[in-house]
């Protein structure tokens, strides 16, 4: 089995202080695709950067303090891939790519608009200009080439059943309509696998991976489901089971984990 656990940090060395490293540790995972780092790749620690038991791989934002993805992998990749082409946003440190022969597992990082109309400007832009690479890496997948699995923070909730309160969320960055018919698109056009979809379809609150910092949104479950790991349709048919660890609070997002028949 292939164990592959999808985290966003909300900051490499806040989540290293509340045990995230020991966690994944113990978890046996094969591939840890991560999030939001908040760190340049020197500022990362040791333990991390150069752990005993992985490989590491990191694309930090050239911004201090922001953004920034990784992927930890038990197996070395054959390839690295840093970033998808776009200027802008490979400055942000939005996406790693590492390529394990048919496999390639992406750890992706959206950008959030929620902080301003300019932000959400910036996502409708990024959502624009990363559906070629999807298209691309979908019609490789369908020509036998590989199997291709996104991880990561989407920012974009998908159904109603993604969040707690939805009606209320409409209007707002992560539930907004377009975002909603982008990922579809994504979906039901590209062919691309929601994977804890597929074997959960409709599972609510024990789906949610953010939670907001105000108010008692974590204690009452208040939350969003917008990590997710997303396939081409002959890996995704191959996962067994998945779930979303609560148990600890690493972030404010917890961790999916989802274990694939695949060897790697």
């Amino acid at each position: 089995m292939l164990r592959v656990i999808s985290l966003n940090l909300n900051g490499i060395r806040s989540a290293l202080q509340k045990g995230v490293f020991d966690w994944l540790v113990k978890e046996a995972a094969d591939i840890i695709c991560v999030q939001e780092l908040k760190a340049h790749v020197t500022d990362i620690p040791a333990v991390v950067r150069a752990p005993t038991f992985y490989n590491s791989y990191f694309h930090a934002a050239e911004k201090k303090g922001y953004s920034g993805v990784g992927i930890l992998s038990r197996q070395r990749p054959n390839h690295i891939v840093e970033g998808f082409g776009n200027p802008e946003f490979d400055a942000e440190g939005r996406y790693i790519q590492a390529d394990f022969g048919r496999l390639t597992v992406v750890s992706l990082y959206l950008p959030s608009g929620s902080s301003s109309e300019e932000r959400q400007l910036a996502k409708f832009r990024f959502l624009e200009q990363f559906k070629p690479n999807l298209e691309q890496l979908a019609v490789e997948a369908k020509a036998g080439q590989r199997e291709v699995l996104l991880c990561g923070d989407w920012n974009i909730a998908h159904q109603e059943i993604d969040l707690k309160n939805w009606k209320s969320n409409q209007k707002n960055s992560g539930f907004l309509p377009e975002e909603r018919a982008w990922l579809s698109k994504v979906f039901d056009d590209l062919g691309w696998v929601d994977v804890y979809r597929q074997l959960y379809p409709t599972a609510t609150g024990e789906a949610y991976t953010w939670w907001s910092n105000r108010g008692q949104a974590w204690a009452n479950n208040v939350g969003w489901r917008i990590d997710y790991q997303i396939a081409t349709p002959g890996l995704a048919k191959l996962a067994r089971n998945a779930s979303v660890y609560k148990a600890q609070r690493f972030s404010d997002h917890a961790p999916l984990i989802i274990d694939y028949d695949w060897p790697l």
